[in-house]
């Protein structure tokens, strides 16, 4: 062997040890979750869900992976879809799972809400799906765990444009956009302009005209979940922050309504 191709083998398996490396020991799940048994991988259905050998549908908790249409009409598939269930394919089918469980453990469509590690090694596999910028994290007020963990994994995949970070569709919209993408999940970053209790509720406008600027919306339920974390969302004002959710249209405006504090980052 050559000493050009002698470099460039031990420059290729270094690579390949410290990928194993992290592997082994970033991608664990990053907190302690309340274990769920294992399971063999029977097939993947998308780029978040699965199906155990004993018949149960596993839907990932904590992340939203690209769509696909699975029997919809008129729906259109998004970018990257099927890299995604490829990528999920890759990671698991056949292998033997852990599940953990750190919230609600079933869905309304009777699916089990988890977390996965692969068995052999432990890898975590909403984890290994962030890094490579296959899914975006998609945390519910009964469903929260590791979230902290999860979005320092998207936040690398975003600044390394890995997956869907280098496609326009999943582009983070400043809160002027936020009216042309109505009913669509998207990720806003801008700053908080005002910040007012009315009635019940709290409402954080990214604009000092509260009738036409994007407006976050939390209702009382919400209040409860920050206020246990110590979170007083009227300190937000004058904050940038990059939120997430399902944006609805109120008359002139823009709104996502907030259900927890972790659809919140501060920047």
């Amino acid at each position: 062997m050559g000493q050009r191709a002698r470099i460039i083998f031990i420059a290729v398996l270094l690579t390949a040890q410290a990928a194993l490396a992290f592997a082994d020991t970033t991608l664990r799940l990053p907190v302690a979750l309340e274990p769920g048994g294992s399971a063999t991988v029977a097939s993947v259905i998308d780029g978040d869900s699965l199906t155990l050998a004993d018949g149960r549908t596993v839907r990932l908790v904590g992340i939203q992976a690209p769509k696909l249409p699975k029997g919809r009409p008129n729906f259109q598939t998004w970018p990257l879809a099927e890299k995604a269930q490829t990528a999920l394919r890759e990671l698991v089918a056949g292998q033997r799972v852990t599940l953990a469980f750190g919230g609600a453990r079933q869905d309304r469509y009777g699916r089990v809400l988890a977390h996965l590690a692969r068995a052999d090694d432990g890898l975590w596999i909403e984890g290994a799906l962030l890094q490579q910028g296959l899914a975006r994290v998609y945390t519910f007020p009964d469903n929260r765990a590791a979230a902290p963990a999860m979005y320092a994994l998207e936040a690398e995949a975003r600044a390394a444009h890995r997956g869907i970070w280098a496609d326009p569709f999943y582009a983070i919209l400043a809160p002027e956009q936020a009216l042309e993408h109505i009913d669509g999940f998207e990720i806003v970053e801008g700053r908080i302009v005002e910040a007012a209790r009315v009635s019940s509720g709290v409402y954080l406008n990214f604009g000092a005209d509260w009738r036409t600027a994007f407006t976050l919306h939390l209702r009382s339920d919400a209040l409860k979940l920050f206020r246990a974390e110590g979170v007083d969302p009227l300190a937000l004002k004058g904050a940038r922050v990059r939120v997430r959710g399902y944006i609805r249209r109120d008359h002139e405006r823009a709104v996502i309504d907030i259900s927890h504090p972790e659809e919140i980052e501060r920047l």
